[in-house]
């Protein structure tokens, strides 16, 4: 009596293929970069505020988690906090309550370039007095932020 073993893959898996090891990165890819164009696009309406023309300045932007408080002067002298008129002497009692409801970042300035410069450091004494301590001046950043040259004389 003799007996036939076959080897290797016989005839029963002759059209089976091999499942496949690769991972096909494409479509990640195409819905990453929609979601950079769309978050390209939306991120400069996001900006909250009333409009003013601020300073220029070299220094680098700030990383900030929550959404920071803004105390705005515009052209004609007005205080506003966020997007709402406040009065002069309201300011700090409101700033005071948000603070009480557990606010610890840090409040922006922001001040029209024309300005006073006397009109602002009154805005700010007056957070200041008020114990307000993380208090900062936002200003725009120059369009070419090439070194200064070094004095040569």
């Amino acid at each position: 009596m003799a007996m036939m073993v076959q080897t290797g893959a016989g005839g029963r898996g002759r059209g089976r293929r091999r499942a496949m090891a690769e991972i096909n990165v494409t479509p990640f890819v195409d819905v990453m970069l929609v979601l950079l164009i769309v978050f390209m696009v939306t991120a400069p309406l996001l900006t909250v505020g009333v409009p003013v023309d601020l300073p220029k300045t070299r220094a680098p932007a700030l990383g900030q988690d929550k959404e920071p408080l803004q105390v705005t002067i515009a052209k004609d002298g007005k205080i506003f906090l966020q997007k709402q008129v406040v009065a002069e002497d309201a300011l700090v009692a409101k700033l005071q309550a948000i603070s009480q409801n557990g606010y610890d970042q840090r409040i922006f300035v922001r001040g029209d370039k024309s300005v006073d410069y006397g009109r602002v450091m009154v805005v700010m004494g007056m957070l200041s007095q008020a114990g307000f301590t993380h208090i900062g001046l936002i200003t725009e950043p120059i369009a070419d932020v090439a070194k200064p040259k070094p004095d040569t004389q």
